[in-house]
């Protein structure tokens, strides 16, 4: 019911996996036991990241820009012209990218996961393309034309694609200019049709799509950013769009990168998940927000089992510096809440980098095996019934430990799983009361530790009510559980990327 998604920078595992097995690789040609890796993981879909061909446009601004090529030397003090491919988000036409292995190498490597029942998703940016997309300069129409006079009040917000003829450049209204794109003008029918049938082709390559800024083409706000240059976008976009690929392929999956509380709006006009920043933002405030999270997870149903949860992606810092020794406990948190999981590419291994999108290499790291033991045990109880099919309800702590300590039960009609998070400096003893314990035995309790991961607690029941302790930085999982199964991970083999 909740799909496990793993997030790979396509252009930098390759390296990663060329520089492992010193030799080519391409998709076509990616190691049967990196799949096999996936299917242990218990990974439902993959997501390449960045497979369509770079725009040389992208590629040379990104080089020269000097607020990223500082970014750049902090991953490379020997960076060198190669190492920087461009944004792939600035997307000249939906093609393969050929140094990648091109369309008959994505086949494949899609053909690979498909054995193990894994399903391939792949990036949609509907808000712009690159500067030199395939459709200029014949059809300028499909994007937003700016006047002379606007441009003299801000050059930087457009692209002279002819002489003395300008376009805009995509553009989110918070934020400056994305200086290697052209905002879409969907003000146009006709830019609808040719997105809509961008989206037709993609389909045909993959099994789902992450759609970029999916909330910038909601009607309302598109006209609120650019009508004044445009006219009036008319017709919602997805609804239309999902439908087509749907009569195509009705298991067809899609996920939307949304911000702004636009959330339920996406999930009503068809997406399956939407992106849960808020649930990320309130996880790595500092110091934790368990109010505000509260809140969150106290959400309708129907809400909360379409949203994406994370504590990393190619946008966010690297979790393993965000959260720092509270990574482990929120990795638990995150992955025992209902909705899509989404892993990024390196942190599990506990990276600390986080790598620009537009350099095609990354710098050394070495991996934590304790970072990795933990998430794949806590990919394995990610599997489990009540996780996979729960309803959740916060646990109400004793007030003592309410402020840094906080804890939901997740559960189905025959199974309770108790998630107790810990992210203070400091041990805390703490205690909550629930019918399900009422009667039960300390004998017939398994409990899950984000420290050393199976460890021997000192807790207590009484009359419905449990007592435990929590290390500092400690996550716990509490289940009932047969008689004489003490582990919440038994039979569990490890990968043998982390043997």
């Amino acid at each position: 019911m909740f799909p496990l998604v793993y997030e790979i920078n396509t252009r930098v595992w390759l390296k990663e996996l060329e520089y492992k097995y010193k030799r080519p690789v391409t998709l076509s040609t990616v190691p049967d036991e990196e799949v096999a890796f996936f299917c242990e993981c218990g990974f439902d879909m993959v997501w390449l990241m960045g497979v369509w061909r770079p725009s040389r446009y992208s590629q040379a601004i990104a080089a020269s820009h000097p607020d990223l090529r500082s970014e750049f030397l902090e991953q490379f003090k020997d960076l060198r012209p190669d190492d920087i491919a461009g944004s792939p988000y600035a997307i000249p036409a939906y093609e393969v990218n050929e140094s990648l292995g091109g369309t008959d190498g994505l086949q494949n490597f899609r053909r690979k996961l498909s054995v193990r029942g894994i399903r391939l998703m792949l990036d949609f940016v509907p808000n712009h393309l690159a500067l030199d997309n395939r459709w200029l300069p014949d059809h300028p129409e499909f994007f937003i034309t700016v006047s002379k006079t606007e441009r003299n009040h801000d050059p930087r917000s457009c692209f002279e694609y002819v002489k003395g003829k300008y376009l805009a450049h995509g553009k989110d209204p918070y934020f400056p200019p994305w200086t290697d794109t052209l905002q879409l003008n969907y003000a146009n029918r006709a830019t609808h049709e040719l997105m809509i049938h961008n989206l037709l082709h993609i389909s045909d390559l993959c099994d789902g799509v992450r759609c970029d800024v999916a909330m910038l083409i909601l009607k309302n706000v598109f006209n609120t950013t650019w009508s004044s240059l445009s006219g009036h976008m008319v017709e919602e976009f997805w609804p239309k769009a999902i439908a087509a690929v749907r009569n195509r392929y009705p298991e067809f999956l899609f996920l939307a990168e949304s911000y702004w509380n636009r959330e339920w709006e996406l999930q009503q006009m068809g997406f399956d998940f939407t992106y849960d920043k808020p649930f990320y933002d309130y996880l790595g405030s500092s110091p934790v927000n368990t109010g505000k999270l509260r809140e969150h997870l106290h959400a309708e149903w129907n809400y909360q089992k379409q949203l994406c949860r994370f504590v990393e992606n190619h946008d966010e810092i690297r979790a393993a510096t965000r959260f720092g020794p509270n990574n482990g406990v929120a990795a638990l948190v995150m992955l025992s809440s209902p909705g899509m999981h989404l892993v990024y590419e390196g942190q599990m291994e506990g990276f600390k980098k986080k790598v620009p999108v537009q350099l095609n290499r990354q710098s050394k790291e070495a991996a934590h095996k304790a970072v990795q033991y933990l998430h794949f045990n806590l990919f394995a109880l990610n599997r489990k019934t009540v996780f996979q099919e729960g309803k959740i309800e916060w646990l109400d702590l004793n007030p003592a430990s309410n402020c840094l300590c906080f804890g939901f039960r997740r559960f189905t009609e025959t199974e309770s799983a108790f998630v107790l998070a810990n992210f203070s400096a400091t041990g805390i003893e703490t205690e909550f009361t629930h019918s399900v314990l009422d009667g039960i035995s300390g004998e017939t309790i398994s409990v899950f530790s984000t420290q050393n991961l199976v460890r021997h607690h000192e807790h207590e029941i009484h009359d419905a009510t449990l007592r435990i302790r929590l290390a500092p930085h400690e996550g716990i999982i509490i289940m009932t559980a047969p008689p004489g199964i003490r582990s919440l991970h038994a039979g569990i083999a490890f990968p043998q990327h982390l043997e």
